[in-house]
């Protein structure tokens, strides 16, 4: 018994050295934390179990018959974040260069199925060169029952994807597959081919960092939510944004206490629409006034800033925003900003947690390269993804909400069960300059006659009283108490009950 345990000792001595001190002192110097560094820093103190730390390869080829390391590369298990049950599998690069197995996949998708299971999010700590190319077809196949796993687990429990290193070829499609992608600047970068093959095929010449660093992914393609400045950083942050999950699909958001009262005036609010209707302002003011204690967590804000999505809490309970942004592009909707707001709001239906919009649209952006680049099918995402919604549904127009854009932005008409208007607010067709041109096409050449006309429009329909007369708005607020009535409306839709017809699956506009 004494030889057995010595051997276990051995053994666990080993799989907690990963792939030596030389290896993990390299790992230190490129600013990196080693996998159990990571998972420790993540997780509630002496909260992680360990799975399969014993596991290793099965590969005889190419001299791997004499190489082989207790873990096989990734560290697997549970533990907790702030006491709430998690799965999480942290990649070790000092193994292999954390590359993807057959076992190394085999563990990966045990914590994943015990995750579903017990209805637990699980998060993915990627920092891996890719697939194994000694183990050939078997790595690949890993791969393939991983994305299984991955697509499996959508919309059952929340998927969160760390990527703390390398990621690239088809270990990508994991992370991409999940509900929401990080990454830690300067160490990390996620692309389908590197630098070199871009090279010998396309002749551009492009550093890794460009082609796919944390920077070009939270900020040109939108492949990534946030990006962190370091690993310390990044897990500190991740442990806050768990905070605002449900544990699977089955849950409500969770509650935490907050002594932010709900019927909390912000007079401030009054004056942040300006004058000058064609002047932007803040969305994110209006946000951070509303919330609990100014908490909000937002993603992918360098991506599509026109559109501000994230969470908050209101009560102490998760509320998903959705924000049209007059500080860009107006707030207009476009191609970009349409992905980005119906992946969101889909992801708050699926958990239960409810969506709350505030709307200033003055449509969707014109011009040849929306047209061509299908802001038709993208704008229908965001549509199909509020009209499909069936949590709460809380809506506040603070100032316009112009033609099929205030349609698409929550209206009464996609199932909205709270719509709200501040005086401010203009919902109408389209706004008075462009309405008048049209109906008064003849008086073009008289600036007074035209001027005349606008003023009318604008007195007519450039308001929340015939939107009113018609109950597509239920009710025009002050802004100072928009808090109270939107905390009071998420108060009353707590049991809301609403089921879609069954179906297999809609086909959302991809």
């Amino acid at each position: 018994m004494h030889e057995i345990i010595e051997q276990l000792e051995e053994k666990r001595k080993k799989a907690h050295l990963g792939g030596g001190q030389k290896r993990i002192d390299a790992q230190h110097s490129k600013g990196k934390l080693t996998a159990r560094e990571r998972i420790e820093l993540l997780l509630d103190p002496d909260t992680f179990e360990e799975w399969d730390t014993f596991v290793e390869h099965r590969c005889t080829d190419f001299g791997m018959d004499q190489d082989h390391t207790p873990g096989d590369g990734v560290v697997t298990g549970y533990g907790t974040i702030n006491g709430r049950l998690v799965f999480v599998f942290s990649q070790d690069f000092t193994v292999f260069g954390g590359s993807l197995s057959e076992t190394h996949a085999e563990k990966i998708c045990k914590v994943m199925e015990h995750a579903m299971k017990v209805g637990a999010p699980i998060i993915g700590l990627n920092d891996s060169g890719g697939a194994r190319i000694q183990e050939g077809i078997a790595s690949l196949g890993g791969y393939a029952d991983v994305f299984q796993q991955n697509v499996m687990a959508s919309g059952v429990i929340p998927q969160i994807s760390m990527i703390m290193g390398p990621c690239a070829g088809g270990a990508v499609y994991s992370p991409a597959i999940t509900d929401f992608i990080f990454m830690v600047k300067d160490s990390s970068y996620m692309f389908v081919t590197g630098p070199d093959v871009v090279k010998t095929v396309t002749h551009e010449t492009v550093t890794a960092e460009e082609l796919g660093g944390a920077v070009t992914h939270s900020s040109k393609s939108g492949v990534s939510d946030l990006a962190f400045e370091n690993d310390v950083d990044a897990l500190v942050k991740l442990r806050q944004f768990v905070s605002y999950l449900p544990a699977n699909n089955q849950e409500k958001p969770p509650v935490w206490p907050t002594d932010d009262p709900a019927d909390r005036a912000e007079m401030s609010l009054d004056t942040l629409i300006p004058d000058d209707p064609n002047k932007p302002y803040d969305m994110k003011e209006l946000i951070v006034k509303v919330a609990d204690e100014g908490s909000f967590f937002e993603l992918q804000p360098d991506y599509a800033g026109n559109l501000v999505i994230g969470f908050v809490r209101i009560e102490g309970s998760t509320v998903g925003v959705v924000a049209n942004q007059p500080m860009v592009l107006a707030g207009c909707l476009d191609i970009d900003a349409s992905r980005k707001g119906a992946r969101f709001i889909r992801f708050c239906d699926a958990f239960n947690i409810p969506v709350l919009t505030f709307v200033d649209v003055p449509g969707f952006m014109p011009g040849t390269s929306q047209e061509y680049g299908g802001i038709i099918k993208h704008g229908a995402k965001l549509l199909y993804a509020y009209a499909e919604c069936t949590v709460p549904k809380v809506t506040v127009i603070t100032r316009k909400a112009y033609g099929g854009a205030y349609d698409v932005m929550s209206s009464k008409h996609l199932r909205g069960d709270v719509n709200l208007a501040w005086p401010s607010a203009e919902i109408a067709v389209m706004g008075p300059k462009g309405a008048v041109e049209i109906i008064f096409r003849k008086d073009i050449g008289d600036p007074e006659k035209i001027a005349a006309r606008e003023a009318e429009y604008r007195e007519k329909f450039a308001n929340p009283f015939i939107a009113g007369k018609r109950g597509f708005i239920d009710d025009v607020i002050m802004p100072h108490h928009t808090r109270r009535r939107v905390a009071r409306s998420l108060a009353m839709l707590r049991e809301k009950d609403i089921e879609n017809p069954w179906r297999k699956h809609g086909n959302i506009p991809l």
